[in-house]
C-alpha cells in the first residue's frame, strides 16, 4: 500500500499539470476535489468509517485544517504549476516536514533537535540553489507559491496536532474535502468568468479525473491505512519517494527536463526531508496510575 500511495501522490502532479492545460485553476481544483471526495467517501464506507463530527467546535477546528490544508494548499500548488516546471513544485511541497517541525517548536514547544537544524540547513540551500537562477530573471512566482504551499501543509498538520481532535482522521479528510470544494466553489465566479469544464479537451478532463482519483481519493484512503499498519516514521520515509516520482514522471509525462542546479537542490531537500523524519523523537512519559 505504501508503494501504491507514493505512486498515487507521484503522479498527481504530471495530471494536474495535463488538467490545467484546459481547464481553468479554480475549476479544475473544485472538479478534481470533487471527484476525489466521492471517491474516498465510497471507500470509507465500504471500510466501516462513521463520518458523525461531534461538537462545534470540532466543527470549526476542521474548518480552519480544511482551510490551510485544502483551500490554501490546493490554491498556491495549482498556480505554482501554471509559473514553475512541476518537479520543482513537486519537491519544494515536500519540505512540508521541515517546516512542520519548525512551526511545531514555536506554537507547540517541541524540541528542535540538532537533525532538524541540519534539515532546515539543507532545505535552505536546496530551495536557494533552485531559486538563485530563476531569481535573476525576475521574481520565482511559482516557486514562492510552493513553499507557500507547502507551509501552509505544515501550519495545517500542526493545527490538527494541537487541536487533538478525536475524530476519525478519514472522518477529518472528507470533511475537509467537502469544505474545501464549497469555498474555492465560490471562488469561480469570482475568479473566472465561467467553469468551462464541458469545452475542456477531453486530455484534460481525463487528466482532472486521474488526479481526482489518485491525489484526493484513493491516496487519503491508503495513507490512513497504512498509517495505522506501520510505525508512522516509516510511512512518513515512504512517502519521501512521492516528490522523486513526481520528478521523473513529470520528465516523460510532459518533457520536463531538470538542470544541474535543479538535481542538486533536489537532493539537498531530500536529504533534508529524510533528515528530519529521522531525528530522535523526545522520549515518552508514563503517568503516574495514581
Amino acid at each position: 500500500m505504501l508503494v501504491m500511495l507514493s505512486l498515487a501522490w507521484g503522479l498527481t502532479w504530471p495530471a494536474m499539470k495535463i488538467a490545467l492545460s484546459g481547464i481553468p485553476p479554480f475549476t479544475m481544483r473544485v472538479a478534481s476535489i470533487a471527484v476525489g471526495t466521492v471517491a474516498l467517501y465510497v471507500l470509507a464506507k465500504l471500510h466501516g468509517t462513521s463520518l458523525r463530527v461531534k461538537g462545534r467546535f470540532a466543527w470549526l477546528h476542521i474548518f480552519v485544517i480544511s482551510l490551510l490544508n485544502i483551500v490554501l494548499f490546493s490554491t498556491c500548488t495549482v498556480f505554482a504549476q501554471l509559473s514553475a516546471a512541476t518537479g520543482r513544485v513537486a519537491m519544494l511541497v515536500y519540505t512540508m516536514p521541515i517546516w512542520a517541525s519548525l512551526l511545531a517548536w514555536i506554537t507547540l514547544g517541541e524540541r528542535f533537535t540538532r537533525a532538524g537544524v541540519l534539515a532546515l540547513a539543507l532545505c535552505s540551500a536546496g530551495t536557494a540553489i533552485l531559486v538563485y537562477p530563476l531569481a535573476q530573471a525576475g521574481v520565482p512566482t511559482g516557486i514562492l507559491l510552493a513553499l507557500g504551499g507547502s507551509i501552509c501543509w505544515a501550519a495545517g498538520t500542526v493545527y490538527m496536532k494541537w487541536a487533538d481532535l478525536h475524530v476519525d482522521p478519514m472522518t477529518i479528510a472528507i470533511w475537509q474535502l467537502v469544505i474545501g470544494f464549497v469555498i474555492l466553489g465560490a471562488c469561480i465566479p469570482i475568479f473566472q468568468s465561467s467553469i468551462h469544464l464541458l469545452d475542456a479537451p477531453p486530455r484534460a478532463l481525463v487528466a482532472l479525473v486521474i488526479s481526482g482519483l489518485l491525489g484526493s481519493g484513493i491516496a487519503y484512503f491508503l495513507w490512513y491505512n497504512v498509517v495505522s499498519l506501520v510505525p508512522a516514521m516509516t510511512a512518513s520515509l515512504g512517502v519521501l519517494s512521492s516528490p522523486v516520482i513526481g520528478v521523473i514522471s513529470s520528465a516523460i509525462v510532459l518533457g520536463e527536463r531538470p538542470t544541474l542546479p535543479d538535481i542538486i537542490g533536489y537532493v539537498l531537500i531530500f536529504a533534508a526531508s529524510a533528515s528530519v523524519l529521522l531525528q530522535r523523537q523526545a522520549p515518552s512519559v508514563t503517568p503516574d496510575p495514581a
